[in-house]
């Protein structure tokens, strides 16, 4: 069933899934949504599979024509969606008729947006994933990993639940703010970094560059210069902070490569990398240690997280 067809594409809009995991061997990128905390409510609102493919759509202004009848979530950023030119509101389902045009605008707060349709948006799936990573030619409507374009139409899974208005409770809608505060679990050369290189770099505030995408977001602010430079190359983990010659960091997300060989000070935690999966250039962060009691907590808000959402479990 063709579901909408694309008459704006804005500046980027992909078909992602949860991604690709176990392929790092073939030296393939994870892939998936940025914004795991939007993605998965989306898809939970409307009753799909976990793993449904949806458009995540950055920055905004994209437009498209209902082809169908079809029920649709909205979640993430607020880009100002319309539907005929009635505002609607993020965070909960709506029902489209055939022939509407759904119009999404910029948003002042966050960066990407998740569109998700009853049964999930239809795309040839590669080691388990229809994820678009452009670096890798994987994913999207071609399977060659091309972002989605202007006057491409967009199908839906048959499913047979009927629709139900659901939103998402106001206490689980995150505030994406301009400054945020991330906890860091330490690790990989952690040790190698002298107690003041650790000291400025919690200390200070960093401000996220034009030059950030969704390999890898860029800050530049205070420069940390670690003794040692460069590595035999390692494996990297999604959220790692890597400090290149430069000294500035790149937390690293999920279209990043699969090695790397810069010192890494640590990884940013699983709930806070959806925040900051949602800065935009000139927003700015800053850094927190995690004791060990407090990774404990953090570990078990994880997997509460994985089984209330079904996702990532064994």
């Amino acid at each position: 069933m063709a579901a909408l067809e694309i008459l704006e594409s804005g500046m980027l809009i992909q078909l992602q899934d949860l991604g690709r995991y176990g392929v790092a061997e073939h030296g393939l990128s994870q892939g998936g949504a940025m914004d795991l905390h939007a993605y998965c409510w989306a898809n939970l609102l409307l009753n799909n599979d976990p793993n449904a493919t949806q458009i995540e759509i950055t920055l905004g202004q994209a437009c498209f024509k209902v082809l169908e009848d079809c029920c649709i979530a909205l979640t993430g950023a607020d880009m100002h969606a319309t539907l005929d030119g009635n505002v609607l509101v993020p965070w909960q389902t709506y029902q489209l008729t055939q022939g509407q045009i759904l119009r999404f605008g910029y948003a002042r707060h966050g960066l990407r947006a998740y569109l998700a349709i009853k049964g999930g948006f239809d795309g040839p799936k590669c080691f388990g994933s229809a994820s678009t990573v452009q670096r890798n030619h994987l994913g999207g409507t071609d399977g060659k990993g091309n972002a989605l374009a202007v006057g491409q139409c967009l199908y839906a899974k048959a499913s047979s639940s009927p629709y139900c208005y659901q939103a998402v409770p106001a206490r689980f809608i995150p505030h994406y703010q301009h400054e945020i505060t991330v906890s860091v679990i330490e690790s990989y050369q952690s040790d190698s970094f002298t107690a003041e290189q650790k000291s400025r770099f919690y200390s200070s505030l960093y401000q996220v560059t034009q030059h950030s995408d969704r390999m890898g977001c860029r800050l530049t602010g205070e420069k940390i210069m670690p003794q040692q430079t460069t590595l035999v190359s390692q494996p990297i983990a999604k959220g790692a902070i890597q400090l290149p010659p430069d000294g500035e960091p790149i937390v690293l997300l999920n279209d990043r490569q699969t090695l790397g060989g810069y010192p890494i000070i640590g990884c940013i935690t699983q709930h806070d990398l959806s925040l900051v999966c949602q800065l935009k250039p000139g927003d700015s962060i800053r850094f927190a240690c995690l004791t060990p009691q407090q990774f404990e907590l953090e570990q078990q808000k994880w997997f509460t997280f994985c089984r209330f959402f079904n996702v990532f479990q064994t």
